[in-house]
């Protein structure tokens, strides 16, 4: 077991102190739990680039953890009534769409690399930025309703955008002769 992998589980094992946080009223835990989830994502990227850790658990276990955690956020931000609840259901509604079309790729004998977007990366850093401030607003009595308003904007058409951006590729893989990833050369 990779020490970037042992970072991935922590974070994974992170979701139920989110969850207590969250249910118990107690914003600066989840605030606080948040933002060392996110410092250790980015510290075992690092540690696994630089260590030449990375490993095929690690390739699946790190955007599960991620995941895990921003959906657990999401759904008991909204639950609480600090989210709209539509923009939960598409946050959330998306990422489960993408989990299921790779799965039905697979289950076809069409298995997709993962490959991630420059808007789905977008995508993902709105979403953090958005349950950061929420979390933060809720935490320290700030008042933030003007940058959240255009946050959730910002978030729900980058969500929308990505879905949409995944949708193709994974048409033009199943679409494709036997499923190839198509190649940058190629033509359309």
């Amino acid at each position: 077991m990779t020490i970037p992998n042992l970072i991935s589980i922590a974070r994974l094992l992170a979701v139920p102190l989110m969850i207590w946080a969250l249910i118990g009223g107690n914003w600066p835990l989840a605030f606080a739990t948040f933002v060392v989830a996110g410092i250790s994502d980015a510290v075992d990227g690092a540690i696994a680039r630089h260590f030449d850790q990375q490993s095929t658990l690690g390739l699946y276990l790190d955007p599960i953890a991620d995941k895990a955690l921003l959906s657990t956020v999401f759904i008991g931000l909204g639950l609480l009534g600090r989210l709209p609840d539509w923009l939960v259901i598409a946050v959330v509604s998306r990422d489960v769409l993408i989990v299921a079309a790779f799965l039905l790729a697979y289950v076809m004998g069409l298995p997709m690399t993962v490959q991630p977007l420059f808007v789905s990366k977008a995508t993902t850093a709105a979403q953090i930025v958005l349950a950061a401030s929420v979390l933060g607003e809720s935490a320290f009595g700030l008042s933030l309703g003007p940058v959240i308003d255009l946050l959730v904007v910002l978030t729900a058409i980058l969500t929308v955008a990505s879905a949409a951006a995944y949708l193709i590729d994974w048409l033009r893989h199943m679409a494709s002769p036997h499923g190839a990833e198509p190649k940058d050369d190629e033509g359309p």
